[in-house]
Order: C-alpha cells, then structure tokens, then sequence
C-alpha cells in the first residue's frame, strides 16, 4: 500500500475517489476473466479524459488509456484478498505528472 493509505477497504474506496475527481468520465471494459478455483483474474481496460484535479494538478482534458490487471480471492461468496496492478507511468505520463 502506498503511504497513508488504510488498510481493509476504505483504502481502495478512497483511492477510487480521488482516481474519480481527475477521471470523471472513466469507463472500464473487462478485456478478459479467467476464474480457476478460488481466484477470479480479470484484465482491464480503462478510458477517460483528465477534466479534474490530481495530486495537486488540473486537467486539460487529456485522454486516458491504460490497463490493469486484478487478481481475487473469493470465499464463501465474498472477495477476501485482492492484488491489483496498473500501468501507473502511462496513467502518469498522460496526465502530464511524470515526463515521458
């Protein structure tokens, strides 16, 4: 976890909140799912356009286009553990946060 985030959900519902204030118009699109056994593998895709604030920086209205990829564990029909990895330094590089 990054710093400062919390544990359990409220860090991945607060990050979600802030993704949304830089990305308001964000779509997701599942490219893939693979479920074997007690884990659900799914391959993301998302698009969008920086119209908000991030870290401190405006949008201009840059689009956004990366993928992610999420790994569950799911038990007695709810999601226990979750690993998730995304392609922060093309998000990054499109905001206009990190240079290419």
């Amino acid at each position: 976890m990054p710093p400062g985030r919390a544990q359990g959900i409220a860090g991945p519902l607060a990050a979600s909140k802030a993704f949304h204030a830089a990305v308001p118009d964000i779509k997701a699109s599942v490219e893939q799912m693979i479920v074997a056994g007690d884990r659900v593998v799914t391959h993301l895709h998302f698009t969008g356009h920086f119209t908000g604030t991030f870290n401190g920086a405006q949008g201009k209205g840059q689009t956004v286009d990366f993928i992610a990829t999420d790994i569950y564990r799911i038990r007695e029909g709810k999601i226990t553990d979750n690993w998730h990895l995304e392609d922060n330094l093309t998000f990054l590089q499109q905001l206009g946060v990190v240079a290419k």
